[in-house]
């Protein structure tokens, strides 16, 4: 369900209004979308669907209690505030509490397109059916799923503070195998607007990545000169982003804590073209306008030139500390270079082509050190060329490791990470040294 300002105001106002906490904050989210799956030459299933939730939370000084409901029914709403409160009232004292903040000035943000907002099931079926039909060409099976979506957050609280902000997204993911079951590929991206999304180039990527013949090889564990693709980037960017939190790196627990205390932002730790940054007000990908506790986004450098240029912090922590709060981000941009892929292919001695990663994990927060296993296009490269699809592999290997051996970069693009879910990136592919398989895996 999808909640104009007016609306959305209204009900925070009144949820506020007669609330019997000592402060109150009211979180709405809502969303609306239309989707489509196709598999074997034809769609399979198509629907649409919404969502509404409203989270209150109520605060007796520093005693918090919140409670979520997902109907707007009067009854509801009441039980759920007293519900709230009665969690707060019987919650041990939160020695992080703050007092919620009062109005706020927020970009105005590039993260909504009504093109997107206005997508139904028709236009899904039309973005499908070249791919489907060139696989059909080609007899490989392709399964894929489309998507567009438009969805809001508000957030008001009882110091006067009130922002609403509409969203819009589109994504298409192509997953393509021989009729032998012996080979698959894949290709997929998250956009902001509809238009942007190039359909046809998506399904001829993945089609292309499984239609080869050749027998795959198995490669033994090592370390390996690599070719990331955009996909498998995002998932090693975002899991570095991630783990840029200004408060465990003043407590000496993650790998931006500086020895003999403090953290690492002044410190250069990876290589001189690495850049990432977020920003409300760019046009390909755009930061939300707003973060926990309606603490405002504002474009933040994180890495300029390899060096470490902020971490987020959440109010309670940057206030401990001194520093202004910085939410943690949901988007990010990574600078690009201008090699090609196949440039960077003409350049590898030997090396795999990675897609894409799978179900990555952290194995050492203060060392960064991540598991995961590689998925649905895997490729051997010899002398400049690759020469058969390659068995996939389980890697242990930390993203900062990955930021400090980069060989070459392409152009930054948007793209859709395996783990990242509900985080928009732009990234470049990335020619690495050094990246350290640690064991085979028998799936394609």
């Amino acid at each position: 369900m999808l909640l104009s300002p007016d609306e959305a105001k209204r009900i925070t106002d009144q949820l506020l209004s007669r609330s019997r906490a000592q402060h109150c904050t009211v979180k709405l989210e809502g969303s609306a979308g239309t989707n489509l799956r196709f598999a074997r030459g034809s769609a399979t299933t198509n629907g649409s669907g919404s969502t509404l939730y409203v989270y209150i939370q109520s605060r007796f000084g520093r005693r918090w209690g919140g409670a979520t409901v997902s109907s707007l029914d009067e009854r509801d709403l009441d039980e759920t505030q007293r519900h709230s409160e009665e969690i707060a009232r019987a919650a041990p004292e939160n020695p992080g509490a703050t007092p919620p903040l009062g109005p706020q000035t927020y970009e105005q943000g590039a993260g909504y397109d009504a093109e997107t907002a206005a997508v139904r099931t028709a236009r899904l079926a039309t973005a499908a059916k070249p791919v489907i039909d060139e696989a059909g060409s080609r007899a490989l099976d392709v399964a894929g799923f489309a998507v567009a979506r438009q969805s809001f957050d508000a957030f008001a609280t009882s110091a006067g503070l009130f922002v609403h902000e509409r969203h819009t997204g589109a994504e298409f993911t192509v997953t393509a195998r021989n009729k032998a079951g012996t080979w698959s590929g894949w290709a997929g991206v998250s956009e902001t607007r509809f238009g942007r999304l190039d359909t046809s180039r998506l399904g001829q990527r993945a089609i292309d990545k499984a239609a080869h013949t050749t027998t795959p090889v198995r490669l033994e564990p090592g370390k390996y000169t690599i070719i990331l693709e955009p996909s498998a980037v995002s998932d090693l960017v975002g899991s570095l982003l991630g783990s840029m939190n200004a408060q465990p790196a003043d407590e000496g627990r993650s790998f931006f804590s500086r020895k003999g205390g403090g953290n690492r932002i002044g410190e250069k730790l990876f290589q001189d073209n690495v850049t990432i940054f977020s920003d409300p007000n760019d046009p390909n990908t755009p930061e939300r306008t707003f973060g926990e506790e309606g603490v405002p986004h504002r474009r933040t450098v994180w890495i300029a030139n390899g060096v470490v240029q902020n971490l987020f912090s959440p109010r309670f922590w940057a206030r401990r500390q001194g520093r202004e709060p910085i939410p943690r981000p949901r988007s990010f941009i990574m600078a690009g270079g201008t090699a090609s892929i196949d440039d960077m292919i003409r350049d590898v001695k030997r090396g795999v082509l990675v897609t894409r990663f799978w179900y990555i994990r952290m194995l050492d927060p203060q060392k960064l050190v991540l598991t995961g296993l590689t998925r649905d296009g895997n490729f051997l490269i010899e002398d400049g060329r690759i020469v058969a699809p390659a068995l996939n592999f389980r890697f242990n290997e930390s993203p900062a490791a990955v930021l400090g051996n980069i060989l070459a970069m392409g152009p930054s693009e948007r793209t859709r990470g395996g783990e990242q879910e509900g985080t928009t990136a732009s990234v470049p592919p990335l020619l690495v040294k050094d990246f350290n398989f640690s064991s085979a895996s028998d799936a394609i």
